[in-house]
């Protein structure tokens, strides 16, 4: 009786596999900025309004911060650019005075929707390069990873 031969299917090194995820990412990142850039978003700025409009009321700096992962004076400086922008406009909370809120105005209101039109267009070029069966084992692959 003659004995099979397995072939093993060889996996990349770990390491390669790790970087060319990396890179992906990066790639992926980069074309949605770009998507971005004549709205004149970035995927930070469009995170803010994001919050901001599924709020649907002004919010605490804070919370703003801790929706974005990030530290308050990174988002100082994000609502620093958007209100120079004309997009958010900052308040005093009426029941703590120190506590500072942001809210969006009728432009920020615009860009949001301009900038949230842009990101699913270049969201569906992206996945339009798979082909066919590579958009659910990518999806697959991501979720183990991430559970």
């Amino acid at each position: 009786m003659r004995k099979r031969s397995r072939k093993r299917v060889s996996r990349p090194a770990s390491e390669a596999l790790v970087f060319s995820f990396l890179s992906a990412a990066d790639a992926v990142e980069a074309r949605l900025e770009a998507a971005l850039d004549p709205t004149g978003l970035s995927l930070a700025k469009l995170a803010v309004l994001q919050f901001l409009a599924e709020a649907k009321e002004a919010l605490p700096l804070s919370d703003l911060a801790a929706r974005q992962h990030c530290v308050r004076s990174n988002i100082t400086q994000l609502v620093d650019r958007l209100e120079k922008d004309g997009l958010v406009r900052r308040r005093a909370a009426a029941d703590d005075r120190r506590s500072v809120l942001a809210e969006l105005t009728p432009a920020g209101q615009q860009a949001h929707a301009k900038g949230m039109r842009a990101l699913a267009d270049a969201q569906r070029a992206i996945v339009k390069a798979l082909k066919a069966g590579e958009a659910t084992s990518l999806q697959n692959a991501l979720s183990a990873l991430t559970s």
